[in-house]
């Protein structure tokens, strides 16, 4: 049955009692947020909370981290918080300065001075820049700004040689925006131009190229979407001798539309539309996410295949392998240098580095880079300026191993490779000497092997007292790999019990993400969103049966999608966990397809208007699980629900029922705390997230640290 031909469900349903909640900015809603912030904080918010949240705001604000960097001529560009400048800088240096172990930098936009200026508490969300005619530097850029932190973005003009705003330049009001340049005095714009302009999703359902000193909402569309798609997008494409403008119908998460502008006329990319496309040069890249007969034969899902462009167009099928996935492996990202590209290949959810050579047939090699469970990064330079054309980034971290970025250039075939060389190394923010990561795999219900990260001190006593944290989140083809993190050895690993145990920090690769491709995704899509669920549960087993905790000292946390995951752990599995942290979570499924962005979550957990559909997505609401029995002598583990007022993609409203629907039910203990802004990520600024992140530490770590 087709989603958009059924019955529309009525805005208040008879059997929930807490829709009110659901009016975000409402008094009688907020009175009640306020009434569970204060409770929250008069529990938590001790010297010890305080102690904690201190020792993580000197981890976000620390000096010593790597400032990521953007090349676009001869600069390279950094957006940076820190204590000083809580809302951040934007800023610019060269390379002999950023290589250099004292940089100095050239500040383009101080974005507190901003907010003081203006009286709003501006987000930077980054910019986008116009290319310079040949020789010429960079001169404009549009930058966006969230006036709370949420996804809806003002868009402005800057000018990078005046260090100030365009007078009478572009400039977009504050709504869920795409933008791209389209030579110096023009746009495409995907945005909200009034009513019939956003799609059910809540995002642009129309594009239009918008000229310089002339009214967004009176000019021309030139492409438009369904309004029961998630969002169109067109973009120009000023690579020189491979300028084009393309545009992406994007029909849900895992499906779309790409056109290449022919003349006044969309020429489409005929290809299932469950095959990603990226248009590079003069090629074109697939990725099916489903078997793909092309050519006479079967491409793998999360195969990456290539055709020249043209041809492809043209409707020669003939395309050429660069990556083929296997049971162990699976492709997680690639760049391009200008004569390689450089494929990063997860194994087992340890990150090695391919280099594959179009000149030789797109054949690929290793490129030694590290050593196994870490995660590395790769991506070019700048494949345009000759002088970096085929140097590359590489970040390396792992869980116990401060993240470090190097730069190296690919040895053409043949000639020795030479390892890249160390440019910045971030500090070390917790004591990991006594500690070891080792990697495990549990079996879930139908017999998969589900692999989970385990960080501890050696020689770990097994006999069930360690106070263990598991961290999830299953869906959307994202996937959890080892990184370095100063917060969780602050808030977890360092942290000792009253008997002298250490924490333990779990990292679970749960089905629904992307550490094995599309097939370990899509094994917990839909009507299969259990198995997602079974996975997480069966690695808390495992921890139990192999002696490293009990269930009363084993705490769990997630966030968003992973928020849904943990509402399902209170609902269905309370008997393995002793304490549960729940963050801007997806908890009512009957209604978050019309609450915030819901809607274009439709093909990862199906459609509740739809009967067929509800019938098993039901299954995985936690809030209407709350209306099950518990088995006897079961109860809810203590649970912490937390959000943002201002997080418009899943908004608050489901945490906020939750809660209250559970305190209804008799839970015995479960708190909520709401932040004001932040958005979607909870906070705008270190000491927000210090705050936010020490609130739910500090939580877990109480009730499950004995």
């Amino acid at each position: 049955m087709d989603s958009s031909a059924a019955p529309p469900m009525p805005l208040h349903d008879a059997d929930d009692d807490f829709l009110w909640l659901e009016d975000i900015h409402g008094g009688s809603a907020l009175d009640w947020v306020r009434a569970r912030n204060a409770e929250t904080e008069a529990m938590l918010f001790d010297d010890g909370y305080r102690a904690v949240e201190d020792a993580l705001l000197e981890v976000l604000d620390a000096e010593d981290r790597i400032p990521s960097v953007t090349k676009r001529g001869s600069h390279y560009y950094n957006f940076w918080r820190d204590a000083e400048h809580p809302r951040g800088l934007w800023r610019r240096t060269d390379w002999e300065n950023y290589a250099s172990a004292d940089t100095a930098w050239e500040v383009l936009l101080d974005v507190d001075e901003l907010a003081a200026r203006e009286g709003t508490d501006w987000v930077f969300s980054g910019t986008r820049m116009l290319r310079p005619a040949d020789g010429e530097p960079h001169r404009r850029a549009l930058v966006r700004l969230s006036p709370d932190g949420g996804d809806a973005v003002e868009v402005r003009e800057f000018d990078l040689e005046e260090l100030d705003w365009v007078e009478d330049g572009f400039r977009l009001p504050a709504a869920k925006t795409n933008v791209s340049w389209d030579g110096p005095d023009a746009l495409y714009v995907a945005s909200d131009f009034g009513e019939g302009t956003l799609t059910r999703s809540s995002y642009a359902r129309t594009v239009r190229r918008v000229r310089r000193g002339t009214e967004p909402a009176d000019s021309p569309e030139v492409f438009s979407v369904d309004e029961t798609h998630v969002l169109a997008m067109v973009a120009h494409d000023d690579t020189p001798g491979h300028e084009r403008t393309v545009a992406v119908d994007v029909i849900d998460f895992y499906n779309s539309r790409t056109s290449v502008l022919d003349g006044d006329a969309w020429r489409a990319v005929e290809v299932p539309t469950d095959v990603r496309v990226h248009l590079h040069r003069g090629w074109v890249l697939f990725s099916p996410q489903t078997p793909w007969d092309v050519g006479g034969r079967t491409l793998a899902p999360g195969t990456l295949a290539v055709a020249d462009l043209d041809a492809f167009l043209a409707g020669d099928r003939a395309v050429t392998d660069v990556f083929v996935p296997d049971e162990s492996a699976s492709l997680e990202s690639y760049d391009f240098t200008r004569d390689h590209l450089l494929l990063n290949v997860l194994r087992d959810v340890s990150s090695e580095v391919l280099v594959a050579d179009p000149a030789r047939g797109w054949a690929t090699r290793a490129l030694d880079v590290g050593a196994p469970l870490h995660s590395f990064g790769i991506a070019a330079v700048d494949d345009e300026d000759p002088a970096t054309a085929n140097e590359y980034w590489l970040t390396t971290t792992g869980f116990l191993t401060p993240t470090t970025l190097a730069r190296g250039t690919v040895a053409a075939e043949g000639e020795p490779p030479s390892p890249p060389a160390v440019v910045k190394r971030a500090g070390a923010h917790f004591a990991a000497e006594d500690h070891v990561v080792e990697q495990f795999f549990a079996r879930s219900d139908d017999g998969t092997r589900v692999p989970y990260f385990q960080v501890s001190v050696r020689d770990l006593p097994l006999d069930g007292a360690n106070p263990v944290l598991m961290n999830g989140y299953g869906g959307f083809q994202t996937s959890l790999t080892p990184s370095y993190s100063g917060v969780v050895g602050r808030a977890w690993l360092e942290r000792r019990t009253a008997a002298g145990r250490r924490g333990v920090y779990v990292l679970a690769n749960i089905r629904g993400g992307g550490e094995y491709g599309p097939r370990w995704h899509r094994a917990a899509l839909r009507e299969n969103r259990h198995r997602a669920y079974e996975d997480f549960a069966a690695i808390a087993r495992d921890l139990v049966a192999r002696g490293v905790t009990v269930p009363g000292r084993l705490a769990a946390t997630g966030r968003s999608n992973g928020g849904l995951l943990m509402g399902n752990m209170m609902t269905g599995y309370p008997e393995l966990f002793g304490a549960i942290s729940c963050g801007v979570p997806l908890l009512d499924m009957r209604r978050y397809t019309r609450l915030s962005a819901g809607h274009s979550w439709i093909a990862e957990y199906g459609d509740p208007d739809v009967p067929g559909d509800w019938e098993f997505v039901r299954t995985f609401s936690p809030y209407h699980r709350l209306d099950d029995d518990l088995p006897e002598g079961v109860d809810y583990p203590p649970s912490l629900i937390w959000t943002a007022t201002s997080d418009d993609r899943v908004g608050p409203v489901q945490a906020r029922k939750m809660a209250a629907k559970m305190r209804e039910r008799g839970a015995a203990e479960v708190w909520y705390h709401e932040s004001l802004d932040g958005g979607h990520a909870g906070a705008s600024d270190n000491r927000q997230s210090a705050a936010m992140l020490a609130t739910s530490y500090e939580f877990l770590w109480r009730r499950v640290s004995g």
